[in-house]
């Protein structure tokens, strides 16, 4: 078995939470393969724990893929400052042909566009892929997971920080279906009266106050925060009201565009022309425009740049699904060259982490190498990108740990799933299994 399909079998997809089936990129030809070690989102630190505990696996799964598509460089993007994970894959590195590319303290330094071009000097096309132009890009964990899929073992658990307002902030390694309460409970339980999740970082997570959400393929970590944080109120406003307060308030000013990363790239990213669509909407015919297109949401515009305090990033997030519902596919400029003040712009983690006001909880937070015990496990069937598998038990099965639960049919996009534990199927549902471990 090739593997490709070994990937597939596995159902191995991106780790760092974008969730695209890893066998469709493997089945590709490239001339590089990047590991994304970057991990910018602040207080997150599970990609570090991944390099610095797991680094012999993230680089055989890098040689692996390598020899799949064909490449002759394989590179880790770390942050200098994780100087423990950096000299553990260094070491695993030596006399192979991965080597590691050192990366500043900045946002978002995890972007592709900006990880491709800062490791290889090439520019993705506007709206394209890392693959146009020869480069395969995984999270350094879907590495980890690609060699262990070569060895046989699906994806069964996920590597994850919790951290903000807790007892003590962990990195732990839990059987996908575990509630996110028991991962704060394991983390010294919350010391805030009313948490709200952050689930995948500050400013390109979800935002939540159910504790029982279940942890999935792509969850990279939980930032508790109390409901009356600052970043909390704003990320809780509904969007009409949002839409509202840019329509009557934005100035123009140009900060969120001045500091947007794709922008400074050389992208036709420019927040505030979009954030000037809202004043068109007199007619009650929703209008936007381009300029959203190439944003990767990546929040810096809303949470950092606007003096206002307005929601740019969210503004674009409504301008992109509009375009998605018109069937509307970029048709602006193709032609991509990095402003001149791009490296002077680029924002500090410390700088962000003032403006979020987290300093108080910016503390390690190790893995802990101790297990939850097991409990009931919710399973998504859909664990990323693509359509949801089916089902392949039923109630009342036993399954032992490893076995396949579900999965995609033919060419579907999706990923298989499997038991993270001997079990008994509780229920099958439309969207999800329950698992009561044996």
């Amino acid at each position: 078995m090739n593997l490709v399909e070994c990937v597939r079998q596995a159902g191995v997809v991106g780790a760092g939470g974008g969730g695209f089936p890893t066998h469709v990129k493997l089945a590709a030809a490239a001339d590089t393969v990047i590991a994304n070690g970057a991990e910018c989102e602040p207080l997150l630190h599970k990609d570090a724990a991944v390099m610095e505990h797991e680094a012999a696996l993230v680089v055989r799964g890098i040689l692996l893929a390598m020899e799949e598509v064909g490449a002759r460089d394989g590179f880790v993007g770390i942050k200098a400052k994780n100087a423990d994970a950096v000299e553990a894959v260094r070491a695993a590195a030596s006399g192979t042909a991965v080597r590691v590319r050192l990366l500043g303290d900045y946002y978002p330094a995890g972007d592709e566009y900006d990880l491709v071009h800062e490791v290889t000097g090439r520019l993705i096309p506007p709206g394209g892929i890392p693959l146009a132009v020869g480069v395969v890009v995984c999270n350094v964990e879907t590495f980890a997971n690609v060699a262990r899929a070569a060895d046989g073992q699906p994806v069964t658990h996920k590597t994850l920080t919790i951290a903000g307002a807790v007892a003590g902030p962990v990195t732990l390694r839990v059987p996908l279906g575990t509630s996110l309460r028991d991962c704060i409970t394991a983390a010294g339980g919350a010391t805030v009266a009313d948490p709200v999740l952050c689930v995948g970082g500050m400013l390109m997570g979800q935002t939540t106050d159910d504790l029982d959400r279940p942890v999935t393929k792509t969850t990279g970590g939980a930032i508790v925060l109390p409901r009356d944080h600052r970043v909390i109120a704003r990320k809780l406003t509904p969007a009409p009201v949002q839409a509202a307060i840019g329509k009557s308030a934005c100035d123009q000013c140009r900060y969120c565009t001045e500091y947007c990363p794709r922008f400074l790239l050389g992208y036709a990213v420019e927040p505030h022309q979009v954030m000037r669509s809202l004043a068109f909407t007199a007619t009650g015919a929703e209008h936007w425009n381009e300029w959203a297109a190439l944003c990767c949401s990546c929040g810096l515009c809303t949470l950092f740049a606007c003096p206002e305090d307005l929601f740019p990033k969210e503004a674009c997030d409504q301008s992109k699904a509009a375009m998605r519902s018109a069937g509307l596919a970029w048709s602006g400029p193709m032609t991509v060259k990095p402003h001149p003040m791009r490296d002077g712009r680029r924002v500090p983690i410390k700088a962000l982490v003032k403006r979020l006001s987290i300093g108080q909880y910016e503390h390690d937070a190790p893995l802990q190498a101790r297990a939850i015990p097991p409990r009931r496990l919710v399973l998504a069937l859909r664990q990323g990108a693509g359509v949801a598998a089916r089902p392949a038990v039923r109630r009342g099965d036993r399954v032992a740990a490893g076995q396949l639960l579900a999965d995609v049919i033919g060419k579907e996009l999706g990923s298989a799933l499997h038991a993270p534990v001997a079990a008994i199927v509780a229920e099958v549902a439309d969207q999800h299994l329950i698992l009561d471990p044996a």
